[in-house]
This record gives C-alpha cells, sequence and structure tokens, in this order.
C-alpha cells in the first residue's frame, strides 16, 4: 500500500514539474505578444506608390449601424481623405438591421455613384445587391465585409481593409491569460450575424484553451441589442458563474458600453473581476474606460482614421484599373499604461507615422 501510494505521489510531482516549464512557457509566449502590439507605431510601413488621384467622384458609404465606434471612425477616416481628393460623399446608415442594410444598398444603387464603401457588415448578408453592383461596373471597398485581407471577387469586392483579425484575437486572448497568472476563466461574445466575428471568437477561444485557461461559456448576442440585452446577460452570467469568471473577452467594444451598471449593482469595482478585454475596435468610450479603470483593462484598437484614408486609396487604385495595394493596417494592444500616446488624448488609435501625408503623396496633393 505506501509503494502504490509513494508512486502517485512521485507521478504527480513529476507531472507538477513537467507543467511548471509549460506554463513559465506559455507565459512567456503570451507577454511577448502583447509587448509587440503594445508598442509604439511611429514608421510608415504602408504603400510609396500608386495611381494619381482621381478627380470628381460621388461615393456612397454604406454603415452597418453608426452608432458602432468602429464603423463611426472608419467613416470619419472616409469623409476626411475624400476631402483631400475633392471627392462628394454620402453616407447611408443600416441601423443596425439587415433590412436597414438592404434598403440602404437600394437607395445607394439609385444614386448611381462612382464607387461604394462597405462600412462594416458581412459581404455574403448583401450578396444579390453586391452582385448588382458588381453586373453595373461599381467598384466596391470594404471595411470587415471578410475575414482576410485583400479582394472578395466572388462579391466584387475590390479589396477588405481590416487588421489581421487573427492576431488581434490572439493578442487579446494573450492579454487575459498574463493577466490571470496563467489561469482565466473566460466567458467570450460574439455574434453569429457577422462571420468575422465568429471567426475572431473562435480564434479567442483556441488560444486560451491552447494556452491552458478555461473558456466557461461562449456567448452568441446580437451586437445591435446589446443596449437590450446586455444589463440582465451581465446579472444571469455573474450568478452562474461568480469568482469564476475572471474575464470578459468581446469581439467588440459596444459589449462593454452596457456593462458597467449590472457589475457595479453587484459591487464590483470598476478595475474588479471580471476583467473585460475587447478584440476590436478602439472605440472612443473604451478608450474612456481604460483611462478611467472603468470595466473595460484592454481594447485592440484598429487606426480607424487610418483605415478610412486606405480605403480610399484603394477605391482609387480600383478607379485606375490597378491593383490593390497589399497593405495590412497595424492593430494597437491599449492599456491605461500606454493610453495617452499613438491618438490616445483624441480617445483613438491614431499612429504617429504620418499616414496622411503618405497618401497624399500618392495622390499628387
Amino acid at each position: 500500500m505506501k509503494r502504490r501510494t509513494l508512486m502517485r505521489a512521485t507521478v504527480a510531482t513529476v507531472a507538477l514539474m513537467l507543467s511548471v516549464p509549460a506554463m513559465a512557457d506559455s507565459m512567456a509566449d503570451a507577454k511577448a505578444v502583447v509587448d509587440k502590439y503594445a508598442s509604439k507605431v511611429s514608421a510608415w510601413d504602408g504603400p510609396t506608390s500608386g495611381p494619381k488621384g482621381a478627380s470628381g467622384k460621388n461615393i456612397v458609404i454604406l454603415a452597418a449601424d453608426m452608432k458602432n465606434g468602429g464603423i463611426l471612425g472608419v467613416a470619419n477616416g472616409v469623409q476626411e481623405a475624400a476631402g483631400a481628393l475633392g471627392w462628394t460623399v454620402k453616407v447611408l446608415d443600416g441601423a443596425g438591421s439587415i433590412g436597414g442594410r438592404t434598403a440602404a444598398f437600394g437607395q445607394a444603387m439609385a444614386l448611381k455613384p462612382d464607387g461604394i464603401i462597405i462600412n462594416g457588415f458581412d459581404a455574403v448578408e448583401q450578396k444579390p445587391a453586391m452582385e448588382a453592383a458588381k453586373a453595373a461596373g461599381i467598384p466596391m471597398v470594404s471595411w470587415h465585409a471578410a475575414s482576410a485581407v485583400g479582394p472578395v471577387p466572388e462579391v466584387g469586392v475590390f479589396a477588405n481593409v481590416t487588421t489581421d483579425a487573427m492576431e488581434v484575437s490572439k493578442s487579446a486572448a494573450d492579454w487575459a491569460f498574463a493577466d490571470a497568472g496563467g489561469k482565466p476563466g473566460v466567458i467570450i461574445f460574439t455574434d453569429s450575424t457577422y462571420a468575422i466575428a465568429i471567426a475572431k471568437a473562435d480564434r479567442m477561444k483556441k488560444e486560451i484553451e491552447d494556452l491552458g485557461g478555461t473558456v466557461l461559456e461562449y456567448v452568441d448576442t446580437p451586437i445591435a441589442e446589446t443596449s437590450q440585452r446586455m444589463p440582465q446577460l451581465t446579472t444571469s452570467l455573474l450568478q452562474k458563474y461568480g469568482a469564476k469568471w475572471t474575464h470578459s473577452l468581446a469581439i467588440n467594444d459596444l459589449y462593454y458600453d452596457f456593462m458597467g451598471p449590472s457589475l457595479a449593482s453587484a459591487g464590483i469595482a470598476g478595475d474588479g473581476k471580471p476583467v473585460n478585454v475587447a478584440a476590436g475596435d478602439g472605440s472612443e468610450s473604451a478608450y474612456q474606460r481604460i483611462r478611467a479603470k472603468q470595466y473595460q483593462a484592454v481594447t485592440v484598437a484598429e487606426p480607424l482614421n487610418l483605415q478610412g484614408w486606405q480605403l480610399v486609396d484603394e477605391l482609387n487604385r480600383a478607379f485606375a484599373g490597378a491593383p490593390w495595394s497589399g497593405y495590412v493596417s497595424p492593430l494597437h494592444v491599449v492599456t491605461s499604461a500606454n493610453v495617452e500616446f499613438d491618438g490616445g488624448p483624441k480617445n483613438s488609435f491614431d499612429p504617429d507615422n504620418g499616414y496622411r501625408d503618405q497618401y497624399k503623396k500618392i495622390w499628387g496633393k
């Protein structure tokens, strides 16, 4: 009996000894990813050549929902860049519903624009309308219409602009893993309306589990209905998981816009647990929460204004019959420690890499 007990103890000790280096390696890897993306973005790594700026173009932005901070930020960047070229821009708001986006697309087609920018919704959702635009020879570019960067030829998209969504998701999960000391209990929030949202959530789940953390629940709830759903959902999840819920991972900051009151009602401090982490997009409200340490610790921000400029540049390339630029815009892990640089005082990730001047130089402006 003593021999069997000793053998079990020895096996347990060996297993523990083997797990310690593995945990250390996972922690080191996670911290390396976070450190890489938390640093300043000061060098321009985008295109330096391309067609001269076309003149007199009329373009339409089809926005999924202008209440979404990411979509709003991109639209503002498009309008700024288009202004530098002297283009006319019309923004049509889908107001957060499929029916609204369908109606907006119909209105866009009636306007007969020179180009269309799909802003923040899945290309497949509006496939019939996009096929009609493609047949009419109207160039289209998009932001977050697919999970990958670049052309989406099957629906006529010349270039889809986004950061590397899988790196965004990985860095968010890595931060949560490191912050939890290697033992996070995670709830993931996503929206199956969007292919990119599911891809991001799946990547976060895989990363947490591969590192050795625990995913408590994978919650599919519409991003357009967060104001109605998140308060009660937050309360229900707290009752279900209690202290096991150490970190939240969401595909967008918008989920956290409506969690705070429920967490506060449960007696949880703004910098308490669960710790909220967003894999996009770096909204103004997210920056404010991070700065104040009120119910959000991290957002993995996209350079929304820069991406607006990139969309205009890609559309200009389409007008000229040139290939897309091949540029993948940078991402940024925003925390309370670095919130004040790279555009932070303006509550956005706006890289200090001179992108406006770089694009104007390409366009001859």
